[in-house]
């Protein structure tokens, strides 16, 4: 699937994503191409009927669609973007805007989630991963348009890593990246 990234405004779409085990199962799907319910809730530790439920959500919003099953019984589900964006100066006030600061909400407590549980187990990750892994945490001293640049840099250097469907080199596993950056008010 060639990169499709949408912009997302409508604040139904918003309020659909706004849930972690949504987003969760997206990018489950995102990343590892058509999946029935039972296979999406194996991924994200959530039950086949409530992924179930939650695929149905996504589909009335057009994110994901039905695919073709390999036998009459299997029920699978592909997406139907490899990304999303939302607007980032949406009016806070607005349907969109709450719908885009809850997505954001949603995203992050789903990333804490993943974090979370990672370090629970990271006993159990080969040592070469363990040498791998990332948490680091930077203040840094910047200006708005300097951050905007840096963050225009960091996602020119992360986009051609993105995990799609279907793309793998050998030793590569899928891994959770993010990165957060905001002002530290009463810093000066």
């Amino acid at each position: 699937m060639a990169e499709t990234r949408p912009l997302l405004t409508d604040p139904e779409v918003l309020e659909a994503l706004a849930h972690p085990v949504r987003l969760d199962v997206l990018q489950y799907l995102i990343s590892n191409g058509p999946a029935t319910a039972s296979a999406c809730a194996r991924a994200v530790g959530d039950s086949p009927s409530n992924c179930s439920y939650h695929l149905r959500v996504l589909a009335r919003t057009g994110l994901v669609t039905p695919a073709d099953a390999r036998d009459g019984r299997e029920r699978p589900w592909q997406a139907m973007i490899t990304g999303f964006e939302i607007e980032p100066n949406a009016d806070p006030a607005s349907a969109a805007g709450r719908g885009a600061d809850a997505v954001r909400a949603a995203s992050l407590a789903l990333d804490q989630r993943r974090l979370r549980d990672y370090l629970t187990h990271r006993d159990q990750t080969t040592p070469a991963w363990r040498r791998a892994d990332l948490y680091s945490t930077y203040v840094i001293r910047v200006t708005p348009a300097q951050l905007a640049a840096l963050g225009r840099e960091l996602d020119a250097l992360i986009r051609p890593l993105i995990a799609i469907e279907g793309e793998a080199t050998d030793g590569a596993q899928l891994v959770q990246l993010g990165l957060h950056a905001f002002p530290r008010d009463g810093w000066q």
